[in-house]
């Protein structure tokens, strides 16, 4: 389970090379050398080691052909349909998909079109198999979903525990304005004097009443559902006279996520198999007082805003509703936002196949990697079962407009 966010943030110590960054340096810089290797480097190693030169990291995207997507056939892809209109909502803006977003609309949507969108897909798209640098193809598949809690408009003894907005003082600068290569890149700090420092961490930020006064927007009951709701990215509040508010992600403070499954597990607090959310869950209830020590562990910190609740599944990245099992979040820097992406995984802690067609409508502050994904499974209590026990391998396939060949991708592969 992983935070959802727009965009990934960059980690806070970014911010002291942010003039570097601003120059041209993508990198972080190097140390100076010192005079013992300044005087090494000058002359030559009088016995210099035999190195076996390393392969360039491989590209994410491979191009594959038809019968390589792994259960194409086995998927009902009318089921899809309507998260493929989605979609082209926010891609039909671009010219290389506007002619198949075109199409899209123009397919009659029933159940009986399986056939007829089968076709569609293969004579205008071309699959592209998603690459790990180290040029394998099994990745990770985790879920999310999106929860309901208790909650009210006021702060009481049953509802202590606020969810937030964004600050005042939070800053937030875009480098892709300057840089494109960075364009999935956004700092966030925030004014000391005349210094933009690192925003403040979760064990600085939750007891600092200054930054955080008046941007209360709702108070819930439970504070280790509040943590997961940060980590799921939006949810919903079900008031005491029984209305519900939708909540989704407004900002984050800038520091990377820490999975407090994995701190537990280093801890000897529980075994592997143990750290899913509900065994994450059942352990802060038991051990209460540890719960804040718990809870900073991971420093990122979610802000949110109230959303217009259509009765549909909230935003993604993408900026169109989540459609349940046929959304996924990725990342962004592998695969383009909002292409249909074939998965070939399995049901969570089973080897029950799972292999659909989604799209790519969502990105994560802890999804990253090319052959990495995280399925969305919908609203509630069931939708978040599947999603706490979904740790599965999977592999995955892009699907790209023919004749559209993006830079990241390798193509005529035989």
């Amino acid at each position: 389970m992983f935070p959802r966010q727009p965009v990934l943030p960059a980690p806070a110590f970014i911010l002291g090379g942010l003039l570097l960054l601003l120059a041209g340096c993508a990198g972080q810089p190097a140390a100076p050398p010192s005079s013992e290797a300044q005087t090494a480097s000058s002359s030559p190693c009088p016995v210099c080691p035999e190195t076996t030169p390393q392969p360039p990291p491989a590209k994410p995207l491979r191009q594959a052909r038809w019968e390589e997507v792994q259960g194409w056939n086995d998927d009902n892809l009318a089921e899809a349909q309507s998260a493929l209109l989605e979609s082209c909502n926010a891609l039909a803006k671009q010219p290389v998909w506007r002619g198949v977003c075109e199409a899209a609309r123009a397919l009659p949507q029933n159940a009986a079109q399986d056939a007829m969108l089968r076709a569609f897909f293969e004579a205008r798209f071309q699959p592209w198999q998603v690459v790990n640098p180290d040029a394998s193809t099994e990745g990770l598949v985790t879920g999310y979903y999106e929860p309901l809690l208790r909650g009210s408009r006021k702060r009481n003894k049953t509802f202590a525990h606020a969810i937030y907005g964004v600050p005042d003082d939070l800053l937030t600068i875009d480098l892709g304005e300057l840089h494109p290569e960075l364009k999935h890149l956004r700092l966030r700090g925030r004014l000391d004097g005349r210094k933009v420092v690192p925003y403040w961490a979760r064990a600085e930020l939750t007891p600092r009443s200054a930054a955080l006064a008046g941007k209360a927007l709702l108070w819930v009951a439970d504070p280790i559902e509040l943590f997961f709701l940060q980590v799921q990215g939006s949810g919903r509040v079900e008031l005491p006279d029984g209305r519900r508010v939708r909540v989704g992600y407004a900002d984050q403070n800038g520091h990377p996520y820490r999975s407090i499954g994995r701190w537990l597990v280093e801890q000897g607090e529980l075994k592997l198999e143990q750290a899913s959310m509900q065994g994450i869950q059942a352990w802060a209830r038991a051990h209460p007082g540890r719960l804040n020590e718990l809870l900073n562990v991971n420093p990122s910190f979610v802000f949110f805003r109230e959303l217009p609740d259509n009765g549909g599944g909230p935003p993604g990245a993408l900026g169109v509703p989540l459609t349940p099992g046929r959304s996924i979040a990725v990342d962004p820097r592998a695969i383009p936002l909002g292409a249909p992406v074939f998965l070939s995984t399995t049901f969570p802690a089973s080897e029950r196949p799972l292999t659909r067609l989604v799209m790519a409508q969502d990105t994560g502050g802890a999804i990253k990697g090319a052959v990495r994904a995280d399925f969305f499974w919908g609203f509630g209590a069931e939708a978040g079962a599947q999603a706490g026990r979904m740790r599965q391998p999977g592999r995955m396939w892009v699907l790209l407009p023919n004749g559209f060949t993006p830079p990241e991708a390798t193509p005529n592969a035989k």
